[in-house]
């Protein structure tokens, strides 16, 4: 493979990840010194917590071009954490129902 095919390779490697949609979560109060923030890549389930000035949150949210959670999205979100959180209709909590 040559340099050229080489670097068009891993250029084209990169743009399924960059295409993905990735959403933001505020949690934080309307003008509060710091913003909290959840941020998921592809799946507003599967994401991370982050805490950020809000400088660094707008130039974040710019550079990353991030999506906003529906009120839909934020809801099933919730739901899934709550079902988490107490134990029920979980596959861990199916595992003790299970007979060894």
């Amino acid at each position: 493979m040559t340099n050229v095919e080489l670097q068009m390779h891993r250029g084209n490697a990169k743009k399924p990840f960059d295409r993905l949609v990735k959403y933001i979560r505020v949690r934080s109060e309307p003008g509060a010194r710091f913003v909290e923030f959840d941020f998921a890549i592809g799946d507003p389930n599967l994401f991370v917590e982050l805490i950020m000035p809000q400088g660094a949150f707008e130039h974040f949210c710019a550079k990353n071009e991030v999506v906003h959670m529906t009120d839909e999205q934020m809801q099933a979100v919730d739901a899934e954490m709550e079902k988490w959180r107490y134990g029920e209709d979980t596959l861990m909590a199916h595992n003790h129902e299970r007979n060894n």
